[in-house]
This record gives structure tokens, C-alpha cells and sequence, in this order.
């Protein structure tokens, strides 16, 4: 779950780290009221899960409390376009009002977790205001890391050898020192995936500020992290991404092709969809259904599935190891029977009750393609869809 940067500002300060002043604002009025508070001349920011909101015209400059309503104004009901958001952008319903910084430097820090090491990692580079991205392939030589242990923590020393490799040293050594460790504190008390300043500011008199913040939190951790869910905004969400998690599916991810794909498996999801792209075809979504033994699932699935316009086919590539071939299938006919799934249906089914599966196929009465292998599976899909 991703939290917008005026919540992981809040929850960074809750930690110590130094954020500038301001505040969230839902209109024009409340964005100017804050501006003049905070002495006018301010930055305008709209709160979407993205990135380069700048180039958008999702962030801009005030130097009045009437600029910074004007700013609002433009950017408080846009549909924010950007590099990530695609063409179809994200809906801005307020905007973070924020006093403006006299910047000096600019730098980046993250926490994250490295998978091949299997434990936190937090990143650290003098290049900031820029994709982390492009410093690590043009100058790899910016980038500073240190691994978190999970037998022994964070430890201080790490900190500050953070802080001397991006020359935060002298006067800056213990404030560096405190605002890195205090955004590891976050990101562990939060159960984070992500938890990025990019850029952290020095400032010319001298201070250092988390100028701005992405954060994300593990999903899995909604059970004890009840406050921060809280927040979530759906409205930043794909409607059918949400619909599925609703219905228990946390697997389901759109995607920008038209061959809607159930599968069992994340492993087999992601074959399935490079077999589709071999046979010339492109996905419409990411799906692993897992174990879902009910066929109340499996009709939940189709039917976010076939409510895809994109969708011209379905293909069902079921494996079965702990999901029983029957229950899926007769799912398939039931999300067939109400109408749920009109695009044409390939169906392949394999191992656990497969024998019963396909003689529910064969004895619904229900139009369907059907495939015995994986590849077949895939191409008589592509062919489908047109």
C-alpha cells in the first residue's frame, strides 16, 4: 500500500525525521489560509502515487497566499499525467502546501529490501533530486549501501558511514546521522517496502530536511498495521485491482493487453503471459488464484476478468497441485452460465481431479476451446482474441 507524501512525511516527523512546514489542503481556500501561515511564499504539490508530478504540472511554486490559491486551483481535480501513471493519469484531490526551501544540496536516501540478500537494505547517494536509477547506471560509483541484519539491527556506525560517503560530515555528521536512522526506525515499525527521500536537502543555513517522501507499506501487514491502512486511497488505485482485492484475490494486476489470464500459480501466471507474448499475443492482467478450492473464487475472478473491455479472449491455464482441477472447472461454467465471461474461453486443465474436471467441461453444454498443452493453450488464445 502506498501512502501519499503528506502521510509519509507524518509518519517520518513521527520518527524524528525533519520535514518541511505545511499542510494537506482539499481546496483552494484551505491551500491559501495555509500559505499565509506559513508566510506565502510556498510550494504547491499534488498528493497522486506518482513520480515526476513536476513535469505533470502537478507541483508549483507561490509567493502569495492568492498564488497559492491559484496553484490549487489548477491542480485540485486534474488527472495527473506522468511518465508512471500512463496515459490515463491519476485523479488529484488535494494538494500538500509546504513553506519553500533555500536549497543548497540535494541528496537521496532510501530503505528497501534487497531479496537476494533477503534483508533491508538502506541507500544512500550525493546525487538526489534525480532518479536513483539513472545515477546507479551513469555514475555507480554514488551509490552507498548498508545491509540491515535482522540479528543485530541498524547500528550507528552504519549511519555514519552513510553520512561520510555522501559528504555529511562536520557540523552535518549528527544530524545525518539521526535523520538516516530515524527513517530505518520508520520503515521497520511500519513493516515498509519502501520508504524513500529523494531529495533530502541541505539547506543554506545549514540544515538538513526530507524535502520529499514516498513510502509503502507491506500488504501483508494490514492485520497489525490497522492506522496506516487506514489511509489507504483507493481512488489512486486501478478500480478492477481494487474490486479484486475486495473479493479476496490479491493477485490480480491490469495490465495492457487483451487476453484475460486465470491461472494458478505466481510462476505459471508469469509463463503463461511470456507464452502469450510468444505466440504474438499480449496479456490483460496478471492473475494467480492460488489454492482457491470454491468455485465462488473462481466465478469472482471471471468475472473481473470478462468486465475487462480490453478482454477479446480468457485463457484459463490451470496446473492443479493443491487446486483441484473439478473446482475450477466448474467455475468456469458457472461464470459461463451467468454470463459473466462472453469473450471466447480456453480452457487447459492439469493434474489434481483433472479426469473430473474436463468431464464437467464436456458434460456442461458450455461453448468452450479447449487445449491440452501449454503452448497449444496459449496459441489457440492469441488466435481468439484475433
Amino acid at each position: 500500500m502506498k501512502l501519499h507524501e503528506y502521510q509519509a512525511k507524518a509518519l517520518l516527523a513521527k520518527h524524528g525525521v525533519p520535514v518541511p512546514q505545511g499542510r494537506v489542503a482539499t481546496t483552494p481556500d484551505e491551500a491559501a489560509a495555509i500559505a499565509a501561515e506559513l508566510g506565502g511564499k510556498v510550494v504547491v504539490k499534488a498528493q497522486a502515487h506518482t513520480g515526476g508530478r513536476g513535469k505533470g504540472g502537478g507541483v508549483k511554486l507561490a509567493n502569495s497566499a492568492d498564488e497559492a490559491r491559484q496553484a490549487a486551483a489548477d491542480i485540485i481535480g486534474m488527472q495527473l499525467v506522468t511518465h508512471q501513471t500512463g496515459p490515463s493519469g491519476l485523479p488529484v484531490h488535494s494538494v500538500l502546501v509546504e513553506e519553500q526551501l533555500d536549497i543548497e544540496r540535494e541528496l537521496y536516501l532510501s530503505v528497501v529490501i534487497d531479496n537476494s540478500a533477503g534483508m533491508p537494505v538502506v541507500i544512500a547517494s550525493a546525487a538526489g533530486g534525480m532518479d536513483i536509477e539513472e545515477v546507479a547506471a551513469n555514475t555507480p560509483e554514488q551509490i552507498h549501501q548498508a545491509r540491515i541484519d535482522p540479528t543485530v539491527g541498524f547500528q550507528g556506525f552504519q549511519a555514519r558511514a552513510l553520512a561520510f560517503a555522501t559528504g555529511l560530515d562536520g557540523d552535518l555528521l549528527r544530524p545525518a546521522t539521526a535523520l538516516i536512522t530515524g527513517l530505518v526506525r520508520a520503515f521497520e515499525a511500519s513493516d515498509g517496502s519502501l520508504a524513500e527521500i529523494n531529495p533530502v536537502v541541505v539547506t543554506k543555513d545549514g540544515k538538513l530536511v526530507a524535502a520529499d517522501a514516498k513510502f509503502n507499506i507491506d500488504d501483508n501487514a494490514d492485520f497489525r498495521q490497522k492506522e496506516l491502512f487506514e489511509q489507504r486511497d483507493r481512488s489512486q488505485e486501478d478500480d478492477r485491482e481494487v474490486e479484486a482485492q475486495d473479493a479476496g484475490l490479491g493477485n490480480y494486476v491490469k495490465l495492457d493487453g487483451d487476453i484475460g489470464c486465470l491461472v494458478n500459480g505466481a510462476g505459471l501466471a508469469m509463463a503463461t503471459m511470456d507464452a502469450i507474448m510468444f505466440q504474438g499475443g499480449a496479456p490483460a492482467n496478471f492473475l494467480d488464484i492460488g489454492t482457491a478450492n470454491s468455485p465462488e473464487a473462481v466465478v469472482a475472478a471471471l468475472k473481473i476478468i470478462g468486465a475487462d473491455p480490453d478482454v477479446k479472449a480468457v485463457l484459463v491455464n490451470i496446473f492443479g497441485g493443491l487446486a483441484r482441477t473439478d473446482i475450477i472447472a466448474e467455475g468456469v461454467v458457472e461464470a459461463k452460465r451467468q454470463g459473466l465471461i462472453d469473450q471466447p474461453t480456453v480452457v487447459r486443465l492439469a493434474g489434481t481431479n483433472v479426469e473430473a474436471g474436463l468431464k464437467i467441461l464436456d458434460e456442461s453444454g458450455i461453448e468452450l476451446i479447449r487445449a491440452d498443452g501449454f503452448a497449444e493453450a496459449a496459441q489457440k488464445a492469441v488466435q481468439a482474441a484475433g
